[in-house]
């Protein structure tokens, strides 16, 4: 089982560099950021874009894997994305790995440019030619696509990926057309899980959902194994860095439900992912060492 962190876009430099020197010291396999314009509420808070972020964690780290966790069509285009992915994944020496999904409904991202938010279907085929463009313009020399959300027109490509055919997509997907979508084009797949109930059981009830998603999933790509499985657990009933002795209980679990991958977050000192380094420094001597 793999083992990755989320580090939130919102400390200047001068505090973010060490988080992400330290994920690799750690053992971390692979760290991320969000990428938003602004996010829920930390929506008032500092924030940075991830591009920049993710290239300046490219150059003082070697071995991490690093990604977006996750970009949307909510506020990027693919012709101008493709040529930042094509510069990370060279700046990280072909260590960047593509998070991507359909992106919120409602959201701070859709609110600030004073759009309306697409309909669930119409995210789905907006969804749909992102990816099939993106695709494309990592892969071909040039790309002509004319669709209703986006259009590339004679775009290059050159020089093309550092990873072959072209980096990585680990594709969010809860329902079964994105979940099609994420067997199609993604070398990964990533669940936030369904949303909790309130309730004494919300817990069971996440993790019994979570279940049900993996083997539909499986469905999907008929069990192949070239595709990785990876669970944001911190979206479940408790943060994963609440204790080591839950960290392992988390890890087991999702083991158990045929993930490969695992992804928790960088503790905050209040608020969304709320929680002590010591328990962080804890987890990293006594389980990622372990493995």
């Amino acid at each position: 089982m793999r083992v990755g962190i989320v580090i939130l876009p919102e400390y200047r430099w001068l505090l973010a560099e060490p988080k992400w020197r330290a994920a690799e010291t750690y053992g971390f396999d692979h760290a991320w950021t969000y990428d938003h314009i602004g996010w829920r509420s930390l929506v008032d808070g500092p924030w940075f874009d991830a591009v920049p972020t993710l290239t300046a964690a490219a150059m003082v780290t070697r071995r991490i894997r690093l990604g977006t966790m996750v970009a949307s069509p909510n506020f990027r285009h693919p012709v101008p994305f493709a040529r930042s992915l094509l510069a990370l994944d060279d700046v990280s020496s072909g260590r960047f790995t593509l998070g991507v999904g359909s992106g919120a409904i409602e959201g701070y991202d859709n609110v600030v440019l004073g759009g309306e938010a697409a309909t669930t279907p119409g995210r789905v085929e907006r969804f749909t030619e992102f990816l099939t463009q993106l695709d494309s313009l990592l892969t071909e020399k040039r790309t002509t696509i004319r669709g209703e959300y986006f259009s590339s027109v004679d775009a290059r490509s050159a020089p093309g990926c550092v990873q072959h055919p072209r980096l990585p997509f680990v594709v969010a997907a809860n329902g079964p057309r994105s979940m099609d979508l994420a067997a199609r084009f993604g070398q990964g797949w990533v669940t936030t899980g369904r949303r909790k109930d309130r309730g004494e059981d919300a817990g069971e009830a996440w993790w019994r959902g979570v279940g049900e998603l993996a083997a539909r999933f499986d469905e999907k790509v008929a069990g192949r194994a070239d595709v990785h499985r990876y669970l944001s657990v911190d979206a479940g009933p408790a943060y994963a860095l609440s204790s080591v002795e839950y960290f392992r209980d988390v890890l087991g679990r999702a083991a158990e439900l045929g993930f490969t991958d695992l992804v928790t977050h960088w503790p905050r000192p209040d608020g969304v992912y709320a929680g002590r380094l010591r328990v962080l420094e804890d987890v990293a001597a006594n389980v990622l060492a372990r493995r």
